[in-house]
């Protein structure tokens, strides 16, 4: 199915007889076919490239390079481009060698608008298929974009996409908040891979999960000799990010000596390594990750405010899923997919008491939850795990805010698989588009 958002396919027309050329443009305009004439083979070929979006229609005889010899390299730059030939009554047996070099089509002169149209449309409609499966080839090689890293249709995904999209290039330093199982670690690593340092190293150190007497040597390396057992040189993380990211989660269990180091690292770009006086330049971009509110942390003197301000040059706030609940469907369709090829199981069947529990549950766990719960869904043994404990899944919230986070989740879901087809939608949940339209507006799912 071609998308619709897609420019329209043209029409080059190469030939030098000026009335055949308007007659050919006439033809197909008439039936909505975008068209453009050139003269010569020179001329078209400075307008083909590689991936041109239509056909070439060109007739054999020409001044200069003949039609013959524009085949040939048109065919040589993009083998599956569809060239149709014109030819005169004296040009057949060219025009049959033409077809075993590779030419979509002939069309021998004097010949009917229709049958012009005719063969256009068939080589038009080839053209489309090719460029249409170019493009899911691309998309199936380019599994690690963006868009199929950070899933979910929602306007906050969309915002954290954007977000990411623009902060890609640029070399400041960002601050990541948000909940535990947000998914925190992915957009650094999303970060890093659409920049400029995507060659060099993603290094990442969890600041809570490090023991405070190695979190120095972790962090700056240390010289042989430096300490007790340290019978040689290590490069520290900082140091083996240069050219780089450096990723550093739960910042705020960093110790509070080592973050006086850390913001002269910040702030010089250089590093001394335990047990030595000599510095070492560092090039690497530093992106932090926090589930807490760092200034707030700082006002109580828990974390160093010069530091927190260093940090948050940007600031990059990922949803709770509970706020994005319209994404869970989708979410929970790909952990699904994703557990049942890991464990060699089939897909769970489409259960709608099953979804019902999805949507209403607040997981807490945000995104890493829900992909446990597909993991355990696929195996069969989500009973007596949440979101189906027998314990209601929403009982700590008010039943309104529920109904609403529901209603939500459903709409956009039922406009997902819909196309956001109002008229569609509408049927499907069995209200009237009117209705439907104002809930569209009152939840932002537009």
């Amino acid at each position: 199915m071609s998308d619709p958002a897609a420019p329209a396919l043209k029409v080059l027309i190469v030939e030098d007889d000026p009335n055949v050329s308007l007659g050919c443009q006439q033809a197909l305009e008439l039936e909505d076919i975008p068209t453009e004439a050139v003269d010569s083979a020179e001329k078209a070929r400075r307008l083909v490239a590689e991936g041109f979006p239509g056909i070439v229609v060109t007739d054999i005889r020409l001044p200069g390079m003949d039609g013959m010899a524009l085949l040939a390299e048109l065919l040589a730059s993009d083998p599956d481009l569809p060239v149709v030939l014109m030819t005169g009554h004296g040009d057949v047996a060219m025009a049959v060698q033409a077809m075993k070099m590779g030419a979509h089509d002939f069309i021998e002169k004097p010949f009917s608008p229709d049958y012009l149209v005719e063969v256009v449309r068939r080589a038009l409609d080839k053209r489309r298929l090719t460029l249409e499966v170019r493009d899911l080839r691309a998309r199936l090689q380019n599994r690690d974009s963006i868009e199929a890293r950070l899933v979910g249709g929602s306007p906050q995904m969309t915002r954290v996409r954007r977000l990411i999209g623009d902060l890609a290039s640029s070399a400041a330093d960002v601050l990541i908040h948000g909940e535990t199982g947000s998914g925190k670690e992915l957009a650094a690593r999303c970060l890093h891979d659409a920049s400029l340092r995507r060659g060099g190293n993603f290094v990442a150190i969890n600041c809570g999960g490090l023991p405070e007497s190695l979190i120095d040597s972790e962090i700056f390396g240390h010289e042989a000799g430096a300490f007790t057992g340290a019978g040689k040189r290590r490069i520290g993380k900082v140091e083996h990010a240069s050219g780089g990211t450096l990723f550093l989660d739960e910042i705020e269990s960093m110790p509070m000596p080592v973050q006086i180091k850390f913001l002269r690292v910040l702030q010089e770009r250089t590093l001394e390594r335990l047990g030595s006086n000599t510095p070492v330049h560092v090039d690497c971009r530093v992106i932090a990750a926090t589930k807490v509110d760092l200034r707030e942390l700082a006002d109580r003197g828990k974390f160093r405010a010069d530091l927190y301000y260093r940090l948050n040059v940007a600031n990059l706030p990922l949803p709770p899923l509970r706020d994005r609940r319209e994404d869970i469907p989708l979410l929970f369709e790909q952990f699904t997919l994703q557990a049942a090829a890991r464990h060699g199981r089939p897909v769970p069947p489409p259960d709608a008491e099953r979804m019902r529990r999805l949507m209403a549950y607040d997981w807490p766990g945000n995104v890493r939850e829900l992909h446990n719960v597909a993991d355990r869904c696929v195996l069969g043994i989500e009973q007596g795990f949440p979101p189906f404990a027998t314990a209601h899944p929403a009982a700590n919230r008010p039943l309104a805010q529920t109904v609403e986070a529901f209603e939500r989740a459903l709409i956009a879901d039922t406009l997902r698989r819909t196309d956001h087809s109002l008229a569609r939608a509408a049927e499907e949940l069995q209200v009237a588009k009117t209705t439907l339209h104002d809930k569209i507006r009152k939840y932002d799912l537009s």
